[in-house]
C-alpha cells in the first residue's frame, strides 16, 4: 500500500526508517505492543527498532543526515531538513512532525524514498 511520507507515524515509520538503514524490520503485534523487530540470524538478539522514540537510535541518525532541526508554527511542530543527492545537484528537502524524531525520520525517509512509500499493508 502506497503512503505520504509526510503521514508515516509510528510503526509505518519505524519500518520505512529500518528499510532505509538497511535493516530487515519485522512488525511485532501481541495486541499490547505493537512495534517493529530488526530481523536477526537465530540465536541473535532482535532488538526493538523504534528511532522514532528512541534517541539512541534516531539521534545518529539526525546526526549523519540533518542539517537543520527547528520548531515552527508557533512552537507546536519541528521541521528537518536533509540534503540529498538529485541529478547532479543537491536538493534539500524538509518535513514536519509533533516531535523532533518524527520530523527527522520523515525527512531522512522522504530524502531516500521520497514523498510516498510502499509498506506492508499490516502497518497501516
Amino acid at each position: 500500500m502506497k503512503i505520504k511520507t509526510a503521514e508515516l507515524s509510528g510503526a509505518a515509520l519505524d519500518w520505512t526508517v529500518a528499510k532505509c538503514e538497511g535493516k530487515n524490520g519485522v512488525l511485532h503485534d501481541d495486541g499490547i505492543t505493537r512495534c517493529i523487530v530488526v530481523a536477526a540470524p537465530p540465536g541473535v538478539y532482535k532488538g526493538i527498532w523504534c528511532p522514532t522514540v528512541n534517541w539512541a537510535q534516531g539521534g545518529p541518525i539526525i546526526e549523519r543526515e540533518a542539517h537543520n532541526l527547528f520548531k515552527h508554527n508557533g512552537g507546536t511542530e519541528w521541521c528537518c531538513a536533509c540534503n540529498t543527492p538529485r541529478d547532479g545537484y543537491t536538493a534539500i528537502i524538509t518535513a514536519d512532525g509533533p516531535t523532533p524524531l518524527t520530523a527527522a525520520m520523515r525527512c531522512y525517509v522522504a530524502s531516500r524514498l521520497g514523498d510516498e512509500v510502499e509498506i506492508p499493508e499490516e502497518l497501516t
